[in-house]
């Protein structure tokens, strides 16, 4: 009788090991509270930043309006995570889809949002232990291929506009170990504030 109970604790834990982090959206889950978030802009200097920027890419307009808490790498390509307090999730979507010109808007989905621009997506997502800390992450399109689901984009984008970025065999190619395989560089908490260029 012991013996079943504890094979059958075995198997439950080996399965939970065993899921796909992609599909919770970020590279990782990223646990951070408001304390722990870099001093930020206020939130009417960030606006007019991102609508003002002469820059048209997006991880640039990013990285010099929101600090940096960590940083996922896999083969060269990464994958940038910020965060805010200024903001809630449908407030910065707003910002961003008028400002910044994504090729493709998802739907907001289990509280996830997703902006695909070229070379590069942003997810927006809430932090998992402070709901007043918005997530931006910035993937390059090489690392989202390589590190996220299939089952997951397809929660957000039609499976056609995901084989035309990806090719065709994607879906089928991936395998079930491919998230969360990149190296985390977490703690790198540089934050570029004063409009775009500032400390280049």
């Amino acid at each position: 009788m012991f013996f079943s109970i504890a094979l059958l604790f075995s198997i439950i834990f080996l399965s939970a090991c065993s899921l796909d982090s992609s599909s919770r959206g970020m590279s990782q889950e990223i646990s951070i509270t408001a304390d722990e978030v870099p001093g930020e802009l206020d939130k009417q200097t960030i606006i007019s930043s991102i609508t003002s920027s002469p820059s048209t890419e997006i991880d640039d307009i990013i990285e010099v309006n929101f600090p940096l808490v960590d940083t996922f790498s896999d083969n060269n390509e990464s994958a940038e995570i910020y965060a805010t307090t200024q903001f809630t999730l449908s407030e910065l979507a707003n910002v961003l889809e008028e400002a910044t010109n994504p090729t493709e808007v998802s739907d907001e989905i289990d509280d996830q949002q997703i902006f695909i621009y070229p070379d590069a997506f942003l997810t927006l997502a809430p932090s998992v232990d402070d709901d007043k800390v918005l997530l931006i992450e910035v993937a390059s399109e090489t690392y989202v291929r390589n590190n996220y689901s299939p089952s997951f984009l397809q929660t957000y984008f039609a499976i056609r506009l995901l084989d035309d970025m990806f090719g065709s065999n994607w879906s089928r190619s991936k395998s079930s170990d491919s998230s969360g395989s990149g190296s985390t560089l977490r703690g790198n908490t540089t934050f570029r504030g004063g409009g775009f260029g500032f400390g280049k």
